[in-house]
């Protein structure tokens, strides 16, 4: 086995040990447009179907291309395996489909992105899985709502908006108590932040941000921490140690490590069951795309962490603003926490309310000429947002105020243009912000 590489640098361009293409010599990773693979012959098809064997079976399942960004991935995380899929949101509605079904129950953060919150609340609803809710600040808030059903805990590492780093060791210890796996969605803080080495038994990621970084491509992925004993207690996690009818009774838990060597059997039961069943598998092109993004992730996480810290200074001095929001601007406790878990930045969302309310909001959004008026984060771009109208719109006003969504809020996801353009628009939109009528800008 090769020396295992800790820099994230270097995983970026040399992880899951890819160095050629193994026909052609080509350097660079090959985007193999295909749907299906020729079999050797009819024992290798059936070693492939029964996993007694791992290699190309058909597209929708596995992908050469996608392997690759795969192995990669999952070595950036810490982990042992990733599942990638067509979206973060995919990859979030994977992860609770993996462990839970019509009569369980997660625990999750009340800090989430707005189409998360969507999805658990309403979607995952109808199909008779209940999402609890549990304020962060305290981590036992996540152990008052355990009961016999709770098959999984949910949180953010850096969730938008409120920018509070989730307490990842003290939420996944309590989770070892009771053998429930704490699943960290790290969207906003790769790089800096490594879930699986504080305890987190799965990340995911719409790489479609910061990983991606480019905007070019929607994708998600799931890591797999091989640090969860699924077999610990069967009556808490039944779908990895009951018999599965739809793969000829296999038992998960017990089966995939004695197949791989690996302790990795929720990567494999989300690629062979729910990938397989729902179809939400990511082109190859797509997965091409993303790789280029990665190769430069580690070094775009550094400009992007920079240059909102020095955003961070200039807002919290300026006349117009009234607030600003960001890991390191919290009580103390919680601002302990970004110091604790991110490591190399602090990350690149920024957040701010204006004196002037939700007409200065409007005005400022209005006003920016350099920054990007759009619904997404991590580009390289510098963007903004405002998310009561946007990402958090369909959340009812409970659920706003759960979120750290106000009217006047607005999102700044710093990018990695020359410092003193950013703040340079970021001064002439502010200084409009309060004045009357908004003329053209062009």
């Amino acid at each position: 086995m090769k020396k295992k590489r800790n820099n994230p640098e270097t995983i970026g361009l040399h992880g899951g040990e890819y160095r050629k293409d193994p026909t052609t010599n080509a350097v660079t990773v090959p985007i193999y447009r295909t749907t299906a693979y020729q079999f050797d012959n009819t024992e290798h098809a059936a070693k492939l179907f029964r996993l007694e064997e791992f290699g190309n079976i058909y597209t929708r399942i596995m992908n050469p291309t996608n392997d690759v960004l795969e192995k990669r991935l999952a070595e950036l995380e810490g982990g042992l395996a990733c599942l990638t899929v067509s979206s973060g949101q995919t990859a979030s509605t994977f992860a609770v489909l993996n462990v839970a079904q019509a009569g369980d129950n997660i625990v999750s953060s009340t800090d989430l992105y707005g189409g998360t919150v969507s999805l658990f609340t309403n979607t995952l609803s109808k199909l008779g899985i209940e999402i609890r809710y549990a304020d962060p600040v305290d981590p036992y808030n996540f152990e008052k709502l355990i009961d016999k059903n709770t098959r999984a805990f949910y949180g953010e590492t850096l969730p938008n908006p409120y920018l509070r780093v989730f307490p990842i060791k003290e939420v996944s210890d309590i989770g070892k108590k009771y053998n429930i796996p704490l699943i960290m969605d790290n969207t906003a803080a790769p790089v800096i932040c490594k879930p699986i080495e504080h305890g987190a038994a799965i990340t995911i990621h719409s790489l479609t941000k910061y990983i991606g970084g480019h905007g070019t491509a929607v994708a998600g992925s799931i890591v797999d921490g091989g640090n969860f004993d699924w077999t610990a207690d069967p009556k808490r996690q039944p779908l990895f140690n009951e018999p599965d009818p739809s793969y000829g009774d296999v038992i998960w838990g017990k089966a995939v490590p004695e197949l791989t060597g690996a302790n990795i059997p929720f990567a494999v039961r989300a690629r062979v069951c729910l990938l397989r069943d729902l179809g939400s598998s990511l082109a190859p092109d797509n997965a091409f795309s993303i790789i280029q993004g990665l190769e430069t992730c580690a070094l775009r996480m550094k400009q992007h962490c920079e240059n909102a810290s020095k955003v961070v200074d200039f807002l919290s001095k300026h006349k117009e603003v009234s607030k600003v929001i960001y890991s390191t601007k919290h009580e103390k406790k919680i601002s302990d926490r970004a110091r604790k878990y991110l490591s190399g930045g602090n990350g690149a969302m920024v957040g701010i309310e204006l004196k002037g309310g939700i007409e200065a909001g409007k005005k400022f959004i209005e006003s920016l000429k350099m920054f990007y008026h759009v619904a997404n984060i991590g580009d390289a771009r510098s963007l903004a947002t405002h998310p009561a109208s946007t990402t958090h719109s369909q959340l009812n006003k409970k659920q706003l105020a759960a979120s750290g969504v106000t009217q006047g809020y607005v999102r700044l996801c710093i990018g990695i243009e020359h410092i003193d353009d950013i703040i340079g628009d970021l001064d002439q939109a502010l200084n409009r912000s309060t004045k009357g009528k908004l003329k053209a800008v062009s």
